[in-house]
This record gives structure tokens, C-alpha cells and sequence, in this order.
């Protein structure tokens, strides 16, 4: 059998759709997982939907999700040109098509946009054009005096009208469908260019891909490719069709999502590995059910034959909850840095950064959580004194302002404010007063933060705020607690 070799083909229209990167990252785990060859190339032949810089989208996409092409533009393998509107200028398309010419499996269609529109028809509540095979019945010297007499054409395959065109998709199993049901593709435009269909058959055969990784909405086009290969005498690929992703609402992840392309998730304070791991599980499954994995545990483990027929959901929680347990093992030197603008946003005194970052690395999901998780350590936020009420520390209003009155000239006195000085003092005001420690150190937490909820207790706030601020913010609990 052949080494599995792959191909990741993407149209270069902009930001790396999660689709797109689940399809590059398929294709990359069913090469390496064989030991086989994972290949890039560029499909530009719609030059209407082109962006400039879209090629540098894709390259710093493959290189930041660790997806290592072996081939590709930059990486000769014998298959060149690996760019497809360079493919073009050689004549390999063109070429390719007058050999399915030749052989009657192709011809010269010139008919103009006034009689395509005639035949326009509405199918399924959508108007398409079905094409009648006019074209196909002009003689050899009718098709020659219109080339020379430069007439603009198209070239079409000529799908026979009977029968059926069967293939395996290794996910959805055998389909067949009725060669009355297919149209006659253009594959060559009017502007010289092949499109998509065309140049990804020839090219997979000359390229040597022995399978095919691509969306389930290219499954109704399969038996036209299957036909083409027919047609030339080539081996057909190995087809690995993917499930559909979908929103929440079970719609197709569209755009106007916010997360569905692998920049906007970057944007939105989520690691690249964990962005991999999740898309890795849109549609697979191991089998033993583990849902954390590096790039070379997907290696070792993914078997596209697991994959599954459904629709996968894309769900922002869970892919959060992962972020979160991937931030949790980060090194912490790159947690410190990824997590230092994100706390500059919220803070601008001069406080110990790398202490702070390790209060909330192991209680954030996303970096863009950090503001408005450390915001009062920049100044208490306006809050309800009825928050000093706390069942669990079994506190009141009165009871918290006793406590930090009492406090207040202990605290005055301390002088080492490290945390752990910090919390010995309060344990001999807790053991001498005969309270749990909750019913202390809860007045002591809403003095100093303001909030509820914080990402340390408030001996480890006080330590990094200071001894003079602490001091000041907590002054102010006990005038607002009197007033």
C-alpha cells in the first residue's frame, strides 16, 4: 500500500475558519499517525475572493497550532508548484482538460450569459442554472471556428445522462447517486482559470494524495470527482469526509458567531493548544473517552475511523473549561507574561505583577477574566456594607466592625506584612478571641477588596497591596460601617 500522504488545500479568503483548522489538523493526524506526509497547498483559482495577506493568515496558523507541513510552497517535495493560480500559468489544468476533451469526457461549451439565464430553473426553492448539453453537439469544425474567431468559452465535463456513480466515504459509508441528478461542471472558466472541482482532482492525483480530508457539504460533489477520476483511468482517494460544526443554536457556525475562526479565539485570550485539543474533538472521539491531549497524544491516538456522522456542536463553555485546565498546568514564566497586559489593563500602581498572575492563573478560563478579577487592587469598588453579613462565617455588620476596630491598632503595629506574618498575628487574635477564623479574616477580605469573591484571601491581598494601603482602605470599612 502507498504512504498516506495528506493535503491541507486551503482558498486564501481571509481569517482560518474553525472548519478549516479542523481539516488541516485531520489531515496533519492521519499522515503522522501513519507515518505519512502531510502537504500544503494554495487553491487561489477564485481570484475574486483573494485577500491579500490571507496566505500569511494560513502560514502563521499552521506554524502556531504546530501543524508542520512536510511539502508545500516552501518545501519543494518533487509535486511543485504547490500554488495553484502558478499551476495555471504552467498549463496543467488546461492541459488536462483537452486530454478529457480528446477522450469525449469533456467539450467546448460557448454558450453566452442570455441563453445560461434561459435556462435557469428553481430547484428546491433555489434558481440554477441545469445545464442542456448544447454545446456538446456542435461539430469539430463549429468548435474550431469559434476558438479562432476568439469566442469566449467555457469547458464542461460531460456527465453521461444514465446510470449511477457510486463511492465510499470512509464516515457515511456507500452513496450513490443518479447521473441524471449531476450537472455538466465547468472546469475550465471563461478567465482560463480551473475551477475548485477541477484542480483538486487533478492535482490530488499528480500530487500523490491517497486520502481526502475535507467538509461534509463537498459530499454531493464526490461523485463528480469520481466520475473525473473515471474518466483520466486514476485511482481513487481515500474520501474522509467531516461532520458539520455547528453553534449552539445548531446552526452552522457562521461569522457573525464572534469565535468562529482561529484568530478571533487567539483574540479572545484562548491558548493554541487547548483551541487544538477542542477542534480535535469536534467530530472524533477516543475511545476510552479522555478529553485532554497534546499535539502528539492526537498523534498516537486519532483513528479517523472513530469519527462521527453527526453534526458537532461548538461549544464556548467547554472549549473555556479547557482553556481553564490548560492555563491551570501553563509553565508559570509564560503564564507571568501572556497574563502581564491583561493585568496592566486593570492596574496601574505599582504592585508585585508576578504575584498577582499566580493568584488567578489557576482561577480564570480566559485571559480576558483577569480585569475585572484584580480591578480592586487598584481601588475598592463602591460596595453594600450588607455584604459584610455572611452566613458561612456566621459575621454581621456589627460584628465586622468590632472585628476590624479591635484589628485596626494590631494591624497599625505589625510591621512585616508578608503574608504568612500576616496570617500568624490574625491566628493569635483568632485563638485568643475563641472565633473561627472565617469570622475574621471575612471582614478583613471585603475591607481590602470590596468584592466577594477574590482570587486570594485577604492576608495574601494585604501582603501585596502594602501595609500603608491596606491600612487606608481598611480605616474606610469602619467609617462606612459606622455611618
Amino acid at each position: 500500500m502507498a504512504k498516506v500522504k495528506t493535503r491541507f488545500a486551503p482558498s486564501p479568503t481571509g481569517r482560518m475558519h474553525v472548519g478549516n483548522l479542523r481539516t488541516a489538523l485531520y489531515a496533519y493526524l492521519i499522515a503522522k499517525h501513519e507515518g505519512g506526509t502531510f502537504m500544503l497547498r494554495i487553491e487561489d483559482t477564485d481570484q475574486e475572493r483573494y485577500m491579500e495577506g490571507a496566505v500569511d493568515i494560513i502560514n502563521r496558523t499552521l506554524a502556531k497550532t504546530g501543524l508542520i507541513h512536510d511539502e508545500g510552497p516552501d518545501k519543494d517535495g518533487g509535486c511543485g508548484p504547490y500554488v495553484q493560480s502558478e499551476r495555471q500559468k504552467a498549463g496543467i489544468y488546461l492541459e488536462y482538460a483537452k486530454k478529457l476533451i480528446e477522450k469525449g469526457e469533456a467539450y467546448y461549451c460557448f454558450c453566452d450569459k442570455e441563453r445560461l439565464d434561459s435556462l435557469k430553473q428553481v430547484v428546491a426553492g433555489k434558481e440554477i442554472v441545469v445545464y442542456d448539453k448544447h454545446c456538446l453537439h456542435l461539430s469539430k469544425k463549429e468548435v474550431e471556428a469559434k476558438l479562432a474567431a476568439g469566442v469566449p468559452y467555457v469547458i464542461r465535463q460531460n456527465v453521461p445522462q444514465e446510470g449511477t456513480t457510486k463511492f465510499v466515504d470512509e464516515i457515511y459509508g456507500e452513496i450513490e447517486v443518479p447521473n441524471a441528478e449531476l450537472e455538466d461542471m465547468i472546469l475550465i472558466k471563461s478567465d482560463g482559470y480551473p475551477t475548485y472541482n477541477f484542480a483538486n482532482v487533478v492535482d490530488d492525483h499528480l500530487m500523490g494524495i491517497t486520502h481526502v480530508v475535507r467538509g461534509n457539504e463537498y459530499l454531493s460533489s464526490a461523485p463528480k470527482y469520481n466520475l473525473l477520476y473515471q474518466a483520466f483511468g486514476w485511482d481513487v482517494p481515500v474520501y474522509v469526509h467531516c461532520p458539520l460544526i455547528t453553534d449552539e443554536e445548531h446552526k452552522k457556525l457562521a461569522k457573525r458567531s464572534g469565535h468562529s475562526s482561529y484568530e478571533d479565539l487567539l483574540d479572545q485570550g484562548f491558548v493554541s493548544e487547548a483551541i487544538v485539543n477542542y477542534v480535535a474533538l469536534l467530530g472524533w472521539c477516543p475511545q476510552d473517552n479522555r478529553e485532554i491531549f497534546s499535539l502528539e497524544e492526537l498523534v498516537e491516538a486519532f483513528d479517523y475511523h472513530n469519527m462521527s456522522k453527526s453534526p458537532a456542536v461548538f461549544d464556548i463553555q467547554k472549549l473555556r473549561w479547557m482553556n481553564g485546565e490548560y492555563l491551570k498546568a501553563m509553565d508559570d514564566e509564560r503564564f507571568y507574561e501572556s497574563a502581564l497586559p491583561y493585568l496592566k489593563q486593570a492596574i496601574t500602581r505599582e504592585l508585585d505583577f508576578r504575584r498577582i498572575a499566580q493568584m488567578v492563573k489557576t482561577r480564570i478560563e480566559v485571559y480576558p477574566d483577569i480585569p475585572e478579577m484584580v480591578d480592586f487592587f487598584e481601588k475598592v469598588p463602591e460596595y453594600d456594607v450588607s455584604m459584610y453579613a455572611n452566613k458561612k462565617s456566621k459575621t454581621n455588620e456589627q460584628t465586622c466592625l468590632e472585628t476590624l476596630t479591635e484589628l485596626l491598632p494590631k494591624l497599625e503595629a505589625q510591621e512585616d506584612y508578608s503574608n504568612d506574618a500576616l496570617f500568624e498575628m490574625l491566628k493569635a487574635y483568632v485563638d485568643e478571641k475563641g472565633c473561627k477564623v472565617n469570622f475574621v479574616m471575612w471582614p478583613l477580605r471585603v475591607a481590602v477588596s470590596g468584592k466577594a469573591m477574590t482570587p486570594a484571601g485577604a492576608t495574601e491581598i494585604m501582603s501585596v497591596l502594602g501595609k500603608e494601603e491596606s491600612l487606608a482602605r481598611i480605616r474606610a470599612a469602619i467609617q462606612k460601617l459606622r455611618a
